[in-house]
């Protein structure tokens, strides 16, 4: 697959920069998404999956230094999936991951290829941890509730009225 330099898919100013070849097309597996499901992928296109049901709930924005550190930003947005309703269409080989030693959950999941942020499969709890940020189709759900604020970065403010936790919000 040859994807062109830029920064937005579709901007007129792309046309002319040279094209970054991505992947192997003799040993990728590439499956179609069925119809209707939410595609998501990672910047370089190496990795892609799918949800295939629709998502309930909300987008979390946890605020944790974890979370913070692994998108490098004031906080992380994720879906949380059923496994069931959860694949990768190709490029799973090429996901790898990052526990942090003493985290009794969080392990961040990223692309070898160009490091973006990707699900991270969960089989003990039967989740799927879906950054937001890596879906390419209208989630059909909004950001919610805030969690771990407690520890959230000093210079962020948080803006909203969505319900905020110092760490879990009560079961």
């Amino acid at each position: 697959m040859r994807v062109p330099l830029g920064l937005v898919d579709g901007d007129p100013r792309i046309g002319d920069l040279p094209e970054l070849f991505v992947g192997s097309r003799a040993t990728r597996r590439v499956t179609k998404p069925k119809p209707g499901s939410l595609r998501g992928a990672c910047h370089c296109g190496a990795v892609a999956y799918e949800i295939v049901a629709p998502l309930a709930g909300e987008i979390v924005r946890c605020h944790c230094s974890r979370c913070r550190k692994a998108r490098a930003a004031a906080h992380a947005s994720n879906v949380f999936v059923s496994l069931s309703d959860f694949r990768w269409l190709h490029g799973d080989d090429q996901v790898d991951s990052f526990k942090v030693p003493d985290a009794l959950r969080f392990t961040q999941a990223f692309c070898r290829g160009c490091g973006s942020p990707l699900p991270r499969v969960d089989p003990q709890r039967g989740i799927g941890v879906v950054p937001a940020g890596s879906l390419e189709d209208e989630p059909g759900i909004r950001e919610g509730r805030h969690i771990f604020v407690g520890s959230k970065a000093p210079w962020f403010e948080i803006g909203d009225s969505a319900p905020k936790y110092d760490e879990y919000p009560p079961a």
